[in-house]
């Protein structure tokens, strides 16, 4: 990319980060990690039908005239949409967030990225692993990073993931399960030494709360566990047309839970601004 991509990559949505932050908030004062008790129930895929419709999708009439106006706060250039998977994979390796686009310190696990031609599904078993692209999906990639430890601290793991659909409706079904997934499962295994727990989720549709940025985002905060202890942790997943965007922050001693939230939202809101400059779209 050129400098002008660079420089419209470091403009920064910053409504994005208050609007995320402000639902992971609202979920953080709805009960801990250690609550026994179910979350409430939340919008189920039929009740979202009902939002806004997304990008891509036929216009709602304007009640002030009768004029098409679309519901959605992005339109991309439809030449630019990707349609296959070369083109989806493409789109994805310059979406997701590099080690350095975290911040500075921040470097690539091993392994630094997910296996090509794969997504992340959660099995019946409520296991997150692996497996061969889903019927709707072009393209998926994960790139993974850590922050090291220092004095009084511990190490912070992070994930990026983009998808790339083929319609929105793929897109938007993804969406809608991944906010029910709580409640079929509010324990998940990660990897072989790594659950996350008591996990509670809320659903914000453009044009709801403060979601003036994308057509949908789903916001999961629980409790990351492995060896070490219970830590927070976070997850939020976010749809501009056919492409979600996803991030995970998996807690470590010596970080607050603002620290934490506030490196989640920046990585959301640069992916947003990358899913938008590639599109070519108008927000």
């Amino acid at each position: 990319m050129d400098d002008n991509a660079g420089r419209g990559r470091a403009a920064w949505p910053w409504r994005v980060m208050a609007s995320a932050a402000a639902a992971a908030v609202v979920l953080g004062g709805c009960g801990s990690g250690d609550d026994d008790k179910s979350a409430e129930p939340s919008p189920s895929a039929s009740s979202r039908s009902a939002a806004p419709a997304a990008s891509g999708s036929p216009s709602a009439s304007s009640s002030t005239g009768g004029a098409a106006t679309p519901l959605t706060p992005f339109q991309a250039d439809p030449a630019r949409v990707p349609r296959t998977k070369p083109q989806g994979e493409a789109l994805a390796a310059a979406v997701a967030l590099e080690p350095q686009a975290w911040g500075a310190d921040f470097r690539a696990q091993q392994p630094a990225a997910s296996t090509p031609g794969t997504a992340a599904v959660l099995d019946e078993q409520c296991r997150w692993e692996r497996q061969a692209l889903p019927q709707g999906v072009l393209a998926s990639l994960s790139r993974y990073s850590e922050l090291p430890g220092t004095a009084g601290k511990g190490e912070i793991k992070v994930t990026a993931a983009v998808t790339v659909h083929a319609t929105v409706r793929d897109a938007d079904e993804r969406l809608a399960s991944t906010l029910e997934e709580p409640l079929r499962c509010r324990e998940q295994q990660v990897r072989t030494d790594e659950w996350i727990s008591g996990l509670m989720s809320t659903g914000t549709p453009y044009g709801q709360g403060s979601n003036n940025y994308a057509d949908d985002q789903v916001v999961e905060i629980g409790s990351y566990v492995n060896g070490t202890g219970k830590q927070t942790y976070y997850w939020y997943v976010t749809r501009l047309g056919t492409v979600t965007v996803a991030v995970s922050v998996k807690g470590a001693k010596g970080y607050s839970n603002t620290e934490l939230n506030t490196y989640a939202a920046q990585a959301n809101a640069t992916m947003l601004n990358r899913v938008e400059y590639e599109l070519g779209g108008q927000s």
